[in-house]
């Protein structure tokens, strides 16, 4: 019994061999394994290390040539609060181009290059005369301006009003307040006629121009406009602007809360607008003629448009009152000639936009002419004549044939200082109609 674990021990000591050298064969395969692993984790942060150095390295570039690019554009900031300040000046060129578009065409610039300065810079090669310009005024401007610029309706004058700036109501027209031709020109050529804007010439544009300043009598009828001239014509009113300064030197004094409310006892509409816009269902806009009276019109009290009951209760709207009827013109008398008295009342339609004749006439821009015929000049009461008829009247001139034939050819150079704009008759069977006519019409 003593000896049996002896004779175990031989085939124990062989199994445990075995078994340990299988053990070391494991773990010998599992290092290469493992080794190969971390192998492979160290290539990849080798790789990951390189790109983030060539990241780092790219960014401290761009970096640097931000700084670079933005030290410049503060070098070229300090350049320019260090200039001298002009509106003329070339604008600061820049170097290469965005990459965008296409140069202008010298056509497209020309089409667009259309601003007229006060010195003539801008102005296309041309000429027109006051002569020419009255014509093209009749064809294109006459319907909304009148035949002297006198306006018909509620249409702008564009002649007279000078001096009376400073007056309660005063006359705003190209000759007392515009200070810069060019403004004239520049209008004409873009915005005139009415409804056909941009389709006069160049000469067209100077001689309107130029008629308009004969209108304006600032001009002889044979006065010449043209690009090279422009610039040396100085308007009446050319000192007549100035800067505004109330901002500074007034609104301070006497700023307020403003009051908004009651500030008449009643209003009321006196006329309505000249043209109406209208908006197509398709889109766009149309203007037409207004040709609606005043009749009608609403007034306005604190309590609201007497239109609306709750205000036309305690001041209901008064009827409009009736206007008399106009007397008719009195017949033409039957002494003379019939046929030029007839055509003298025909060329007479020229003068009618200034002048009244017959029963019931009044003073318009022109005096009345009824009897006008072997009167003193300047005989008219209540009318504000100018300084030329004034001074004919001193001297005790009459409306003789002769004198009226004189002043009808040409007013402007017959009587100096007179204020009619109308530029003359052109023919001696015109003016001899109109005298006839003139006779007839003795009061």
């Amino acid at each position: 019994m003593s000896k049996s674990p002896n004779i175990l021990l031989p085939a124990l000591g062989g199994a445990g061999l075995v078994m340990g050298g299988a053990f070391a064969i494991a773990n010998v395969g599992y290092g290469s394994s493992e080794i190969a692993l971390l192998q492979d984790r160290a290539a990849q942060l080798e790789t990951t290390a390189t790109a983030s150095a060539a990241k780092v390295s790219e960014a401290a570039a761009q970096a640097k040539a931000e700084a670079a690019r933005a030290a410049e554009l503060a070098a070229q900031v300090t350049e320019l609060k260090a200039a001298p300040a002009s509106l003329t000046a070339p604008a600061p060129q820049r170097d290469g181009t965005f990459g965008l578009g296409r140069d202008a065409l010298a056509e497209e610039i020309a089409a667009w290059d259309v601003d007229i300065l006060p010195d003539g810079r801008g102005l296309p090669v041309g000429s027109g005369d006051a002569i020419t310009g009255e014509e093209v005024f009749y064809d294109y401007c006459a319907s909304c301006h009148g035949d002297f610029a006198e306006g018909v309706d509620n249409w702008p004058v564009l002649a007279g009003g000078f001096d009376t700036l400073g007056d309660k109501d005063p006359v705003k027209t190209v000759g007392s307040y515009w200070p810069h031709l060019s403004t004239v020109w520049d209008y004409v050529n873009r915005s005139m006629p009415f409804g056909a804007a941009g389709t006069l010439t160049p000469d067209e544009v100077y001689a309107i121009t130029a008629y308009i300043l004969y209108s304006n009598d600032l001009v002889a009828d044979d006065f010449v406009l043209s690009n090279e001239n422009f610039g040396a014509f100085e308007m009446y009113n050319k000192d007549g602007f100035v800067i505004d300064d109330r901002p500074d030197l007034e609104y301070t004094e006497w700023r307020a809360e403003p009051c908004m409310e009651n500030c008449k006892d009643s209003v009321k509409v006196t006329m309505r607008s000249v043209f109406l816009v209208q908006t197509p269902p398709e889109g766009g806009s149309e203007s037409v003629m207004n040709h609606a009276t005043i009749d009608g019109l609403p007034s306005f009290t604190a309590a609201g448009p007497s239109h609306i009951p709750a205000a036309a209760t305690p001041q209901p709207v008064a009827a409009p009152e009736a206007k008399p009827e106009p007397k008719p013109e009195p017949a033409v008398a039957a002494s003379g000639d019939d046929a030029l008295i007839k055509a003298g009342q025909k060329v007479f339609s020229k003068c009618k936009s200034c002048h009244q004749i017959g029963d019931g006439a009044k003073n318009r821009s022109g005096p009345i002419l009824t009897g006008v015929m072997d009167s003193p000049m300047g005989a008219v009461d209540g009318f504000k004549y100018s300084d030329g008829i004034k001074a004919a009247a001193a001297e005790g001139r009459t409306w003789s044939d002769a004198e009226m034939a004189g002043f009808l050819a040409k007013p402007k150079a017959y009587m100096k200082g007179t204020r009619m704009s109308f530029p003359g008759l052109k023919t001696d069977e015109d003016i001899a109609a109109v005298i006839a006519y003139l006779r007839s019409m003795g009061g």
